[in-house]
């Protein structure tokens, strides 16, 4: 197995972007599917300038990354950015958040952005 430092200065800055609840939340959900600001609206109860607001962030840092649909940009976990393996390694420790997007479904608020 091969081991990937990250230098300190980097991985303060990640810690500190996944501090917050919410992205590290939004990152976990991302760990196993994608979604779209929308559906993270419905997930957190937020506005869409404030859930916007913390994706940009995580796409700044590479965590996350964006694909167009369409009309619709969907988010993903970046797993080719640097910081990937440290992000992955963090997100083994969480517990899962599917939950949040069965809650969707079942609440016919999940949205197929295809």
């Amino acid at each position: 197995m091969q081991v990937v430092t990250v230098e300190i200065e980097k991985a303060a800055s990640l810690l500190k972007l996944l501090g917050d609840k919410t992205r590290l939340r939004m990152v976990k959900i991302l760990e196993c599917h994608d979604c779209c600001v929308c559906e993270f609206v419905e997930i957190f109860k937020a506005s869409q300038p404030a859930i916007s607001q913390h994706v940009r962030k995580l796409k700044d840092a590479g965590i996350v990354r964006e694909t167009r649909r369409g009309q619709w940009i969907i988010y993903s976990l970046n797993k080719e950015s640097d910081s990937y393996p440290f992000v992955k390694n963090l997100l083994e420790h969480l517990p899962s958040q599917d939950f949040k997007l069965y809650e969707l479904e079942e609440q016919g608020k999940r949205i197929s952005c295809d």
